[in-house]
């Protein structure tokens, strides 16, 4: 009869398991285009349904190396998603939300800055 991958993971000694999360968490953490929709299981007809496009050219935007934000926004969102571009400085991090539409960049409405100048982290 098959184990359950649960009950092996708990035979594993604790150091094991913590090292075995943190690589998972890692891996999680980056994803190619492809194994991010794998993940959603979501097949690349569904996508290329949604996007109107051919399943080939599904494959295509997968393997490419450089895309549109726009294009990328609308995969993202046939599986499931939602893009958010954030631009990140050693002492500080901004949501930047001139690539969907938005007005204001917090979700409240308030501006990039607090009243005390700081920028708010993402």
């Amino acid at each position: 009869m098959a184990k359950k991958f649960k009950d092996l993971v708990a035979k594993m000694p604790v150091e094991h398991q913590r090292r075995a999360k943190k690589r998972t968490a890692i891996m999680l953490a980056e994803m190619a285009l492809q194994d991010l929709r794998k993940a959603q299981n979501v097949t690349q007809e569904a996508v290329a349904n949604a996007l109107a496009i051919r399943q080939a050219s599904v494959s295509e935007l997968e393997r490419r190396e450089d895309t549109h934000l726009s294009t990328l926004r609308k995969y993202i969102e046939a599986i499931g998603g939602q893009l958010d571009v954030v631009a990140r400085f050693p002492d500080f991090s901004v949501r930047l939300n001139q690539f969907d539409g938005e007005k204001a960049n917090n979700r409240d409405g308030s501006k990039y800055l607090t009243d005390s100048g700081a920028h708010p982290e993402f």
